[in-house]
């Protein structure tokens, strides 16, 4: 009993073995027939463990006929063309087999006019009719493989391009008619795609490939957002105005752009009217001093959009001012410009900017708003670290107002650069450190201070601030005679930067030092001088000392003795020698000068020579005995003149003048006013015809000490005989 348990066991186990390695019966048949192509059926499963070896075969209902294909390790087979006769029926057979055995499918039955499968159509055009809004009409070819026998029909399918829905047309197409799809949108892309299948099968055909087209869109239907830029006046009055233009909004049912057209006229000329043409959105007009009016169009395949105009003003012309404040606010992300009017009748406005650069440039950004008193820049209209020159434009019509601006930046840094600085007004304790500008494309924001760091050579370092609109510093409490190394930071809300450093060294002794020491000085001597001329002026004796007089014989006694025949004898061309008159010869050098004053000058000179000369002349008439024996009553004085010649060889002789007659000196004594010889009296000579020194005429002109000297210690030496005469004279008078 044991052994028939082992036994059967032993037998299913090897049975379910041997099962389980046969090939899987092939199920799920499926058979199309292409037209004129092939006839393939496909089944499951369609991989198997082992090598699988698949024979299909089949037989024609309408004739004995039977033929097969066969596959290795494919679940698909195909009998080809022209062994397929149209229209036909099949009996398929599908038998799978391997090393361990065979397995067949079920016999299926087919109907070729039920399974026929014809290609795809063929999309030709889809395009919009002109002049029909909201259509496109396809054009299509049939599809091939169509049995001639039977009909075919067709479906339709679209979507718009940014989308991935479908919509079917639920209408029958043949005969290669072209279809309308309406019902689409302006101006939108449509994706069109078709199949077909044959009146009797039940297969449609594969979608054919898309094919793209465009409604037709609305004509321009808004005027364009035109601004301008108005360049420098030339010396002839022309001038340049920059165009700039754009759509006021972009409407996706209009067609894209063409052309423009430009007209421009004077405002008072419109039939000089001149018309361009271009493809850009801007245009550089060359205009006179006068105002213009400028006309801008654009146009599409579907029409011409309405004129955008503009007033250009004259040269001179002065416009209203309609925008009283403007801020500019700076977040993170943005830019935000607020402005305050007064003028209600303005409701549009244009927000220019550009950047700030230290050149030429037209280029312009600008946007229009309406209703509205602020605006907000986005971060894709400007530029990080640069400075922008924001403008805020009223519009009324066709004018343009005075704009009002302001400055701002996106975004701050640090300076790429820092201020080149140099010393000046270097003193003792003070210095001038001034710096030059920063350009404007390496500041990177807005300097709000410098900062000027200077050490000494000792260590220690000082630090001082001025504001931003300051380029210099005055440093001061500096200490003498030391080197200071300086450099200057320029500050932004980003950071600071620093400039090159540099040295300097300051004076031992201040300028105004050495300037208030000569002033001391020179107030010290010219006090002093003050000083000794108030008391020269004061104390006569010390202004003699200082400044002695030199006496004026001209108006010496001596003078007065002779009287008028004294000054008349000076000119005349002959000189009385020894009671005779002798004539002198005008070619020689004259014993006397012609005028008064080179007379005083000569005997304020020669006079000590006079009084060396007086006691050799006294002599010398003593030896005259003609006249003291002729008893005559006047008695004369030699008195020696200096004669100069051109050489400046000096002559001695007698002045004709040099006798003095003493009677005549005594009657021009006894003849004086009174008046006069009250407040001074006559000096008569003494007993031997000689002035004593105390009666000498220069004691009151304030004489020379060393002449007066000279004169006192002299003595006039007579001869008992020549001074009696002249004592006896002298006794005579009343």
């Amino acid at each position: 009993m044991m052994e028939q348990m082992l036994f059967w066991a032993l037998f299913l186990l090897l049975g379910n073995f041997c099962l389980a390695d046969l090939p899987k019966k092939p199920e799920n048949i499926s058979c199309i027939f292409y037209y004129e192509k092939n006839f393939t059926c496909t089944w499951s499963p369609e991989k198997e463990v082992y090598p699988t070896v698949y024979t299909v075969k089949r037989t024609f209902l309408f004739g004995a006929d039977r033929d097969s294909c066969t596959s290795e390790n494919r679940t698909s087979c195909s009998f080809f063309f022209p062994n397929l006769p149209y229209p036909n029926n099949y009996s398929i057979e599908v038998e799978a087999k391997n090393v361990f055995g065979e397995h067949k499918s079920n016999v299926t039955h087919w109907y070729l006019e039920d399974i026929v499968k014809i290609e795809p159509p063929t999309i030709l055009t889809v395009e919009p009719i002109p002049g029909v809004k909201h259509m496109l009409q396809v054009a299509w070819r049939k599809p091939e493989g169509v049995p001639f026998s039977d009909s075919y029909i067709c479906h339709l399918r679209y979507r718009r391009v940014n989308s991935t829905k479908w919509k079917p047309v639920i209408q029958r197409m043949e005969n290669e008619r072209p279809y309308n799809l309406t019902g689409l949108q302006l101006l939108q892309q449509y994706a069109v795609s078709m199949q077909c299948r044959v009146d009797t099968s039940e297969l449609w055909s594969s979608w054919s490939e898309e094919r793209i087209g465009t409604t037709e869109g609305l004509a321009p239907n808004s005027t364009l957002d035109l601004w301008r830029v108005l360049g420098p006046a030339q010396p002839d009055g022309g001038r340049t105005v920059q165009l700039l233009w754009k759509e006021a909004r972009a409407d996706p049912r209009i067609r894209k752009t063409l052309g423009y057209n430009i007209w421009y006229f004077p405002e008072n000329e419109t039939a000089a009217k001149e018309t361009n043409t271009t493809a850009n959105q801007q245009f550089k007009l060359h205009l006179g001093s006068g105002a213009y009016l400028v006309s801008v169009v654009y146009y599409t395949s579907d029409g011409v959009s309405p004129e955008a105009t503009v007033r250009i003003p004259a040269v001179h012309e002065k416009s209203l001012q309609r925008i009283e404040a403007m801020q500019v606010y700076r977040s993170q992300d943005h830019l935000e410009v607020k402005w305050q009017t007064s003028a209600a009748e303005v409701d549009r406005w244009v927000i220019e900017w550009y950047p700030d650069l230290e050149t030429e440039n037209l280029e312009r950004s600008w946007e229009f708003v309406s209703q509205t008193r602020n605006w907000t820049g986005r971060a894709d209209d400007f530029l990080p670290f640069w400075c922008y020159n924001i403008s805020v434009y009223p519009v009324v019509g066709v004018d343009v107002g005075v704009p009002h601006s302001n400055q701002a930046y996106f975004k701050e840094g640090i300076p790429l650069e820092g201020p080149l600085a140099k010393a000046q007004n270097i003193t003792a304790q003070t210095a001038t450190i001034k710096w030059e500008e920063i350009p404007k494309i390496q500041r990177r924001g807005f300097i709000t201070n410098y900062t000027v760091f200077y050490i000494s050579d000792r260590g220690k370092e000082f630090a001082r601030t001025v504001n931003s609109s300051i380029l210099q510093c005055e440093l001061e409490f500096l200490q003498r005679n030391t080197q200071y190394t300086v450099k200057v930071m320029a500050n932004t809300l980003a950071g600071g930067k620093n400039g090159t450093s540099f040295n300097f060294k300051t004076l031992s002794i201040g300028i105004i030092e050495i300037v208030l020491l000569a002033c001391i000085i020179g107030g010290s001597l010219f006090f002093l001088g003050i000083l000794v001329m108030v008391y020269s002026l004061t104390k006569p004796k010390f202004k003699r000392l200082v400044c002695p007089e030199i006496p004026n014989p001209a108006k010496s006694n001596v003078v007065l003795w002779h009287g008028d025949n004294f000054k008349s004898k000076l000119h005349l061309g002959e000189v009385q020698f020894h009671g005779k008159m002798m004539a002198v010869d005008e070619r020689i050098p004259k014993p006397c000068l012609s005028s008064s004053g080179d007379l005083i000058d000569k005997l304020v000179v020669d006079f000590e020579n006079f009084l060396d000369k007086a006691e050799v002349h006294r002599v010398e008439m003593m030896k005259m005995p003609e006249n003291i024996l002729s008893g005559e009553n006047k008695e004369y004085v030699n008195s020696t003149c200096n004669f100069y010649s051109p050489s400046g060889k000096v002559f001695q002789g007698l002045s004709s003048s040099a006798l003095i007659p003493l009677e005549e000196t005594e009657e021009q004594c006894s003849e004086r006013p009174d008046e006069e010889t009250k407040d001074k009296s006559c000096q008569r000579p003494n007993a031997s015809g000689i002035l004593e020194p105390e009666q000498q005429p220069w004691e009151e002109v304030g004489l020379n000490p060393y002449l007066k000297n000279s004169v006192t210690t002299r003595e006039f030496l007579t001869s008992e005989k020549f001074s009696n005469p002249i004592t006896k004279k002298i006794k005579m008078q009343p």
